[in-house]
């Protein structure tokens, strides 16, 4: 039986919750072999980005090429590309491959409050990132910027999915974890229709890393050749679970269990 190989494109967390090492996590728990391109290093814990430093464009394209010449790409998920060379460097490399779904996790700012995407990136990202993607996924802080629409309300969501959708993706996933009024409710919305994904909202402040967590399980189920529906589905099930088991380690907020499973008595 042969695995399916799945790519993250990523900025490091050395607090290990959230970036490269949480999609890594995430992949390997929903089956699937993780290989990864670090676009940025980060020095992190949970409580804190102190400081940020990006990889050269050329050293990122690098990594790209070494995966495509080496490996069968089943998927591939990007997280933290900060800046717009960044993002171009990415999109170039990438648009050869179109035969690899691609899963957008649009990441603009670390839960501790520390920007992750340059505000002139924006643009960049909507334009020439998005139209590649099978899936975007958006937390509603993400959304709103993304759409200029203010979300209250799942009402609020589906008019930002439909501004967000004309970039050019072919679907698009906004997150509820942080909607007050329909707590984890994610939207989903594929150009003509909507499915709502209820779940249930844990009292938790340890949540450090969940939307890297959900991206990254998304990318390997769509990987294993489930629908987006679906893998959309399987995803949350496995993330409701994570912070279930979340781990209080640290000062700050602590990560998803990835790995939950495996310390069952």
């Amino acid at each position: 039986m042969t695995v399916k190989q799945v790519l993250t494109i990523a900025g490091s967390d050395s607090g290990g919750g959230a970036g490269i090492q949480a999609d890594i996590k995430s992949m390997s728990a929903n089956g699937v072999y993780a290989m990864s391109v670090i676009t940025a290093i980060t020095a992190q814990n949970t409580e804190e980005v102190t400081d940020v430093f990006e990889l050269p464009p050329s050293i990122i394209a690098a990594q790209i090429d070494a995966i495509f010449d080496d490996f069968d790409v089943s998927a591939v998920k990007t997280g933290m590309l900060s800046s717009s060379a960044i993002i171009q460097v990415v999109v170039g490399m990438l648009k050869p491959q179109h035969q690899a779904p691609l899963i957008v996790d649009p990441v603009m700012i670390a839960k501790s409050g520390h920007a992750l995407l340059k505000p002139d990136a924006v643009d960049v990202l909507k334009k020439e990132l998005l139209p590649l993607a099978l899936v975007v996924t958006p937390n509603i802080h993400e959304a709103q910027q993304l759409s200029g629409i203010e979300i209250a309300s799942l009402a609020d969501a589906r008019r930002a999915a439909k501004v967000i959708y004309q970039f050019g993706c072919k679907h698009v996933l906004i997150k509820g974890g942080h909607l007050l009024a329909e707590r984890a409710t994610d939207l989903l919305y594929d150009g003509r229709f909507f499915n709502v994904f209820r779940g249930e909202f844990i009292e938790t402040p340890h949540t450090h890393g969940t939307g890297c967590t959900f991206a990254s399980a998304i990318a390997a189920h769509v990987a294993r050749g489930k629908s987006v529906a679906d893998a959309v589905q399987a995803a949350k099930t496995y993330l409701t679970e994570a912070i279930r088991n979340s781990l209080a380690i640290g000062h700050g907020k602590g990560p998803t269990d990835h790995f939950y499973f495996l310390r069952k008595d």
